[in-house]
């Protein structure tokens, strides 16, 4: 019996599509037309970043498509990128709700993934008086000094032991360190936040807020 529903799923959902495209299509830009359903979730392979460069130089700068149900534009040169960021900015200032945001974020309650408004602005203030004004900045400046030479301590150390050291690593942990003593004022090492350690848990946060989910 449920095998008689599916098709008959599909087929509404395919006309679905098929009608708002067509109600849809004089008013966006040149792209793909896409599968019903999928869209163009096939066109993108491993290296999306360069599937995405190649469908802009057969479609142009400003290029619609979509990604399953969800209408996608694609911005791929400075003047184009230029009218979104700067000259209607405020058209394109607010963030897609997406599930992973409004579970992790506190129901998008964040910086990074909140709605344009007066609460997002506040926010920005807050931050930018807070953190990243030149006087706080400057505040900054001994413990930056201190992270530094624990670090410089640590090389020295290790070229004394001629021990190889992974300094791309040592430079992630450093900016790490800063960011905490600035933010949360103080440092998490791998023993902090349960038995999973600080580092896996902030991993495991940027994987799940990046992993495609099915609900968006």
């Amino acid at each position: 019996m449920v095998l008689i529903y599916i098709p008959i799923l599909l087929v509404s959902l395919a006309s679905l599509w098929l009608w708002g495209s067509k109600k849809k299509a004089k008013k966006l830009p040149p792209g793909p037309k896409g599968l019903p359903i999928l869209g163009s979730l096939l066109k993108l392979g491993p290296n999306p970043h360069r599937d995405l460069h190649k469908l802009s130089q057969k479609y142009g700068p400003i290029m619609h498509l979509r990604l399953g149900l969800v209408p996608i534009i694609v911005v791929s040169s400075p003047q184009a990128a230029e009218l979104f960021l700067k000259t209607h900015d405020l058209v394109f200032a607010s963030r897609p709700p997406i599930e992973a945001a409004k579970i992790i974020g506190w129901d998008r309650r964040n910086l990074s993934f909140g709605e344009y408004g007066s609460y997002w602005r506040n926010m920005r203030k807050m931050c930018t008086l807070e953190l990243l004004s030149h006087a706080k900045i400057n505040s900054f400046k001994t413990m930056r000094e201190q992270e530094l030479d624990l670090l410089i301590k640590f090389l020295r150390e290790k070229a004394n032991d001629r021990t190889k050291v992974d300094l791309s690593t040592k430079v992630s942990t450093l900016t790490a360190d800063m960011s905490c003593r600035m933010v949360l004022g103080k440092k998490y090492t791998d023993d902090d936040l349960d038995e999973k350690g600080f580092k896996a848990v902030m991993l495991e946060t940027m994987h799940l807020s990046a992993t495609p989910n099915i609900g968006d």
